[in-house]
């Protein structure tokens, strides 16, 4: 896991992990993703003043989602992902790389709390359980879905 706190550039920080997605969709591998001319969202570190308007679907119990692109269940996908107060999303593996940055509150898995700010990434075989004491907002990009644990495991 890599992991870097909000510093010079917020702009710069969004511009490099689109670039990255970008980089990483990979149709010779069978990855695909719906064609697009363009996605833009503004305004991304005042998210919780603005949440609302949002179309939030249902992800996990008290976790919604908003999806950029992708469908979540081949090739990339970027999403925006709301937890409510004590909201988790269970133990998981990454099949791809991941990116997560806390726009709005925090949360915390087994490599300790992410703060608004806060740049996160995952490799491919990295495990983790996640939870939002408070509540978050997080943009998540990933090159591959992830693999749930069975309940009860």
């Amino acid at each position: 896991m890599i992991s870097w706190s909000r510093g010079a550039s917020n702009a710069g920080w969004l511009a490099f992990l689109i670039g990255v997605v970008a980089l990483g969709a990979r149709p010779d591998r069978g990855e695909t993703t719906a064609r697009f001319e363009r996605i833009e969202r503004t305004n991304l570190w005042n998210i919780a003043e603005w949440q609302d308007t949002i179309d939030w679907r249902p992800f996990r119990p008290g976790v919604e989602i908003h999806r950029l692109y992708g469908d979540g269940q081949i090739g990339p996908t970027a999403a925006l992902l709301r937890y409510k107060q004590a909201a988790t999303v269970p133990m998981h593996t990454h099949e791809g790389f991941e990116h997560i940055l806390v726009l709005s509150g925090s949360q915390k898995d087994q490599n300790g709390i992410l703060r608004a700010g806060t740049l996160s990434i995952h490799a491919p075989g990295t495990r983790h359980a996640v939870q939002s004491e408070a509540g978050c907002i997080v943009l998540a990009i990933y090159e591959k879905p992830v693999k749930f644990d069975p309940p009860g495991r």
